[in-house]
């Protein structure tokens, strides 16, 4: 177990704490649902933690084990100062963790981040992912696109840095800025993904991490792209936020050509980076949908 902080809203928030203790650290996860149930896993990206899936997670719980863990330094895990913060380790304490809990047959939900987090798992370890649920995410080295090589550049270079660690950039700046409907962002909303990273060394050690490695990764996205077949397949479904700012229709259009028309693709017009955010219902209908398929 572990002690819920005073800032987290248990009536947006009504789950169980649990944690797993890694050979790197805490993490904290969620555990929700029957037992044996089939197992949904939700995998998030940056500046998030787990809260982002409250609202799917809330809705499935009655009938399918629904498991969310919060990445090492993000949410309510803990943050080790010597810890590695980059997608290929975030990628290896996921592995562990579904090794850990035996997790089998999973339909894999993954958002941003959590797409070169989470989709290796249906590389290195396929009987175990069953399905696939897509949301504003990528799996691929961004060498060969102009426009996110520069943005990546300025959040990921000396002065994206300071910004991270002085001025909060990715939760106080970045993170409105992706909504397709700011008003979605409340003020309870947002304090819930400010308040784990009110300490400066942290929003640099881990946020900025990931802004860096946008880039600097570039050989670890190119080797999961390399190996992108090897998601075909199996049961999948697109939902993507048009008016994402980040991972735009041309982002989008790279999963199209890969699925062809075995994948759903739900384009959400007006909804930006979060569209489990800004539209829950139509994702979880997208999700239950695909939840019914073999």
């Amino acid at each position: 177990m572990i002690a819920t902080p005073p800032w987290l809203d248990r009536a947006t928030y009504p789950f169980t704490p649990r944690t797993l203790e890694l050979a790197s650290g805490r993490l904290h996860y969620v555990d929700e649902g029957p037992p044996g149930g089939e197992v949904v896993l939700f995998v998030h990206g940056t500046p998030t933690w787990s809260y982002e899936y409250r609202h799917l997670v809330y809705a499935l719980r009655a009938t399918h084990r629904c498991v969310a863990p919060d990445h090492l330094g993000f949410g309510l895990s803990d943050r080790p100062p010597r810890a590695g913060y980059g997608p290929a380790e975030h990628a290896s304490r996921l592995a562990s963790f579904v090794d850990r809990l035996g997790l089998e047959g999973v339909t894999l939900v993954v958002h941003d981040f959590g797409g070169p987090i989470g989709l290796p798992l249906a590389l290195d370890r396929p009987s175990r992912v069953r399905r696939l649920l897509l949301l504003n995410t990528w799996m691929w080295s961004f060498d060969d696109d102009p426009l996110v090589r520069r943005r990546a550049g300025q959040v990921g270079g000396r002065l994206g840095r300071l910004l991270y660690r002085y001025a909060n950039l990715s939760l106080r700046v970045l993170t409105p800025y992706a909504y397709g409907d700011r008003a979605k962002l409340t003020r309870a909303v947002h304090r819930h993904y400010l308040a784990p990273f009110r300490d400066r060394g942290a929003r640099e050690r881990v946020l900025w991490a990931l802004a860096r490695a946008l880039l600097g990764a570039g050989p670890y996205y190119t080797d999961l792209w390399r190996r992108r077949a090897e998601l075909l397949g199996r049961p999948t479904a697109i939902v993507w936020g048009m008016a994402d700012p980040a991972f735009t229709p041309r982002h989008l259009a790279r999963w199209r050509e890969l699925f062809g028309g075995a994948a759903r693709v739900v384009e959400l017009p007006g909804v930006g980076h979060w569209p489990h955010e800004e539209a829950p219902e139509a994702v979880l209908a997208v999700l239950r949908g695909l939840l019914a398929t073999d």
